[in-house]
Order: structure tokens, then sequence, then C-alpha cells
């Protein structure tokens, strides 16, 4: 492959992102090109215009962010407490930043909610297999022996490095990135986080005996609340948005019915990019008998004609603990969506249930480094006086949870009672009575 040079990027976020020569070959391969055509946020640019920008931008951004990181933690001597081998692959943290997203299925985070084995696995896993692709592999060998393996690690956060937590964990750089940017591509307030606050209260510290690991000193304590308020803000107003959910939740049943149908192989999910994905879709479609329900799902995408609401519950009209079971049983779910839709004389794969949760959306496991020089882990329990939002995390979780029934075509509003009536019970009561005749709603 051709030498590659280091090289400036404008980026619309941080200003000037300097590649370095490594980073520079790595963005120069087809693997690494193929996420400008992933949006970052895969449907919220049906509801936010502004927010069609891609994983390659947010890919630098990340990479910029802990090359600051490292700065920092160097003109403080902090890494100077490295053994001799983590300081020798300091540059193999930032490629791990730069590739941390390699994988990512088309339109993001939308293809990982169908059942998991339906996908080849979590974005992440994915990322070995473009890790081995011929150019980027011939672009981290100069790192080293071992280098493509310990990238690796780092991206599925299992590494040992001590700089492990600026890729992966509570404080890793990607989050401030991506709520910053999607924060400035939407056009809303949401995402403000207090970056150079936070970067410089970086530090390294050790609890007891434990391992040498990123840590922040106390005053980096409202920094850290402020990306936490964010992130809660971002996943009310954006990421959970109904129309961006009822899209989200029109392409899940879309591949699901893809796969049943045979006209997706598992083996078809990893490496599409988005329109790469509809278009093989519309393809396979025009030469085969599918559900017709699954050419207007696809329609409906392309389209923006959205499925509706019938049903929306917001978190302060559901009981803690609703439905525990709706996030790992997706075909339990369906299972559901289809004894709604034969219930209301509705067609089987028009009716869909959303109740999205992300128990980690405020999580918090970070060592803070207190001003008289102990050491304690901040969990998300919080610390008494010192940081209480991780204690409001549950509280925050289940206010952004919104419970929602959509529908492809317009079907009115439904009455909720039914249907929390059937969610208030455990799986395996809910299996039973779906094998039974008895109905939700009556037809």
């Amino acid at each position: 492959m051709p030498q590659s040079t280091s090289r400036t990027v404008r980026d619309p976020l941080w200003q000037n992102v300097h590649l370095d020569a490594s980073a520079a070959a790595v963005v120069d391969t087809p693997e690494f090109q193929r996420l400008r055509r992933v949006k970052q946020l895969g449907f919220a640019h049906l509801v936010y215009p502004g927010a069609v920008h891609n994983r390659f931008l947010h890919a630098l951004g990340v990479y910029h962010l802990t090359g600051r990181a490292i700065e920092a933690l160097g003109r403080k001597g902090h890494l100077d407490r490295l053994d001799d081998l983590s300081r020798k692959t300091i540059p193999e943290i930032k490629l791990a930043a730069l590739l941390h997203d390699v994988g990512h299925y088309a339109f993001s985070h939308a293809m990982e909610e169908l059942e998991p084995d339906a996908i080849p696995g979590h974005h992440e896993e994915v990322a070995d297999q473009f890790l081995e692709s011929p150019g980027i592999r011939a672009a981290l060998d100069e790192q080293g022996a071992g280098a493509v393996q310990r990238i690796g690690d780092l991206i599925r956060g299992r590494s040992k490095h001590p700089l492990q937590g600026l890729i992966s964990g509570s404080l890793d750089l990607d989050k401030i990135d991506y709520l910053r940017r999607d924060s400035l591509f939407c056009g809303v307030p949401y995402g403000a986080v207090d970056v150079d606050r936070l970067l410089d209260s970086l530090t390294l510290a050790r609890e007891s005996d434990g391992p040498l690991e990123v840590a922040v000193t106390e005053k980096g304590i409202s920094a850290l609340e402020s990306l936490m308020f964010a992130k809660y803000q971002m996943f009310r107003n954006v990421y959970w948005h109904h129309a961006v959910r009822s899209a989200t939740v029109a392409f899940r049943r879309l591949v699901e019915g893809a796969l049943d149908a045979g006209l997706l192989l598992r083996e078809d999910l990893a490496g599409p990019t988005d329109e790469e994905l509809l278009n093989l879709l519309g393809a396979r479609m025009e030469d085969a008998s599918e559900p017709a329900v699954l050419r207007a799902l696809l329609s409906a995408l392309v389209d923006r004609r959205l499925p509706k609401r019938t049903i929306e519950l917001l978190g302060d009209e559901l009981p803690e603990g609703i439905a525990e079971w709706l996030p790992g049983r997706r075909d339990l779910v369906r299972r559901v969506e289809d004894r709604l839709a034969a219930d209301r004389g509705l067609e089987a794969g028009t009716v869909f249930l959303d109740y999205p949760s992300n128990p980690r959306m405020l999580e918090l496991r970070l060592l803070l480094v207190r001003r008289r020089g102990e050491v304690i882990r901040l969990t998300s329990e919080g610390e008494a006086g010192l940081i209480d939002l991780p204690r409001l995390g549950r509280s925050l979780h289940h206010t952004t949870r919104v419970l929602r029934v959509f529908t492809l075509e317009p079907a009115g509003r439904w009455d909720p009672e039914p249907l929390l009536e059937l969610l208030a019970l455990p799986e395996d009561v809910v299996e039973q009575r779906l094998e039974s005749e008895s109905s939700v709603y009556e037809a």
C-alpha cells in the first residue's frame, strides 16, 4: 500500500484534527472509508434533518480527544508511572480510539436491537473481522508484532493497559464526542459537556493493590456531572424521540422479516452501509414473492411514512419493573406484537411494541482521587455529598423510557389498560396466554 503521511483534517466540532502517519494509513483504507456512509445516529435525520453526520467524523473526533487526554497526562508527568511496555504502546491507544467503531452496522445501533443470534455480534466484536482486513492489518503491523490483537482488546474493553479507560469505560472519550457532535448536528442545546475541565482533571491511580488505571481528580466532579446529565438529556430528547423510535422499530421488523423470508442472511448484515443495505433489500424484493408488509416497511423508511403512535405512556404512568423481560426476549415481543395486530384486525408485522432500555445510560464506575490523596471508586451508588447524580440514575432512566405501540397505518388511540395487564405478567405466563385463544384486545 502507498506510504501515508501525517495530515490535518478540518472538523466542524474540534476544528483541526491532526493525524499522524499511522492514523492516516488507517483512514485511507476502504474499511475505514466505509464509515463515511454509516450515519452516526441511524434514523434521527428523519426528525432532525441536520443529523446526517457519520461514523467517520465521530471516529476522527474520538481519536482527537484521546490524543488530547494523553497529552494532558503527559504534561503532568502521569505517564512516567507507566511500565516500559505500556509507554511503548501508547500510540496504539490512539489507533484503538480511531478504530473503535469500524465494525458498526448500517444505521448504527438499530441493528443491535435484533435478537443476538440474528446478527454476527455486537459492533465491537464485528470490529475484529475488519481489523484482520489486509489494508488495516498492513497499517497496524507497523506498530509491531501483536498490535492488531492488542488494539482489538482495547476496543472490546479487555486490555490490561492502564489507559484502557480512555477507550472503554465510564469516562471513555467516545461518549464526550458523540454527545457534543450529536447535539451540534441535531441543532439542540442538550450535549453540553465541560470537556476542557474534564480532560484537565485526568490522572492515573490505583485502588489499594489494584492495577494502575485512568482516574479523575476531585476538581473534575462537576464536569463529570455535566457529562452524565448531557447523556440523560440527549436520550430523552433525541435518541429516544418518538419518531426516531418509530423508524427504528420499523427497521427492526423489516430486517427480522427479511431474515425470516430468506431475503437476507445473517452474514449479509456485517459490512453494508446504510444505503447499500436498503438497496440490497429493494433489489432482492424485486425477485421474490416476499410478504407485502416488508415492501410497505421499506417504503415507509425510504419515503418517511413512519408508523403512528396508538399508545404512549410516560415513565410516571408506568409501574416500576414492568415487563422486565422486554429487552431480552425479542422473540416474545414479536409474538405479542402479532397478537395485538390480530386482535385489532391488522396484518401481522404492522404493529410494533417499543419500550427502549439502556440501564447503563448513567452508569458510573471510575476511580476518584480526593484532595488529600485518598482514592475511592465511584459507582452507580454515588458518593453522598460528592456526586449524587448516579443515585438519581435509576429514576432518570425510568423517566426517559416511554412505552409506545406503533401501527404502520393510523389506527387511532387504544386503551392501554389491557396491554399493561399483559405486560405486568411474568414471561412464562405471557407465553401461556399467547398460546391460548384469549385476546389482549377484542377485535
